[in-house]
């Protein structure tokens, strides 16, 4: 479903990321570990067409990402790739239920079909019966459960997800972990996560571990 072949970046005089490649099919769940500064969230980023390679080449069903530009890049983006980051981004003015659907709204989905999937997903993670409430009335974990809501309401071919526990104790972050494997089964969409955590990326499909750019 994936391929990415021959990524590299750099930032100046520093080489971030040295000719990685990856390939992930679809309803497969795989996880990125290595220490800080290993080039990670920098290729997670190029997957997800947010940044972009100086070299190589990422194909998504046979759509090459790396050759779209502009409003076709965003709108491609927007429907399938779903996104969930260590920090939520939640716009705090906004409920529960208008923070899933924000994608659907850029996506022009009708407005009663998009609250609806996304009554339905919120109902999915735990989270029926607060679709009103707004960001500074969830906790942390729920919080994180409207981004990954957020990130399914297009559904998505690929989900990213960089550091998604690193902000949750090991109790949540076991359940969100758990979430995933949960949603893969039921709707096939493959995950790509960013992690520190080694014992819960040990319960994805594949663990790879990267070092100094480049994929070991």
């Amino acid at each position: 479903m994936l391929q990415a072949a021959h990524i590299s970046k750099k930032y100046g005089s520093l080489e971030v990321l040295k000719d990685v490649n990856l390939s992930l099919s679809r309803g497969e769940i795989v996880s990125i570990v290595g220490s800080s500064g290993a080039g990670k969230s920098t290729l997670l980023h190029i997957l997800g067409t947010l940044d972009q390679a100086d070299s190589g080449s990422i194909q998504l069903n046979g759509t090459a990402l790396h050759t779209l530009t502009g409003s076709t890049l965003a709108k491609f983006r927007n429907r399938n790739l779903g996104f969930i980051f260590q920090f939520h981004h939640l716009l705090p003015e906004f409920t529960a239920l208008e923070n899933v659907c924000i994608p659907a709204w850029i996506a022009g989905t009708d407005k009663q079909q998009c609250e609806e999937r996304a009554v339905f997903l919120l109902g999915k993670l735990g989270l029926g019966g607060k679709e009103r409430n707004r960001p500074g009335e969830l906790s942390g974990g729920e919080q994180q459960r409207v981004a990954v809501a957020r990130a399914l309401i297009n559904q998505p071919e690929l989900v990213l997800a960089d550091e998604p526990t690193g902000n949750l104790d090991s109790k949540h972050a076991r359940e969100l972990h758990d979430l995933f494997l949960s949603l893969r089964a039921e709707f096939q969409q493959s995950f790509l996560i960013v992690t520190h955590n080694r014992e819960l990326a040990a319960l994805s499909d594949r663990m790879l571990e990267m070092k100094d750019g480049q994929m070991l």
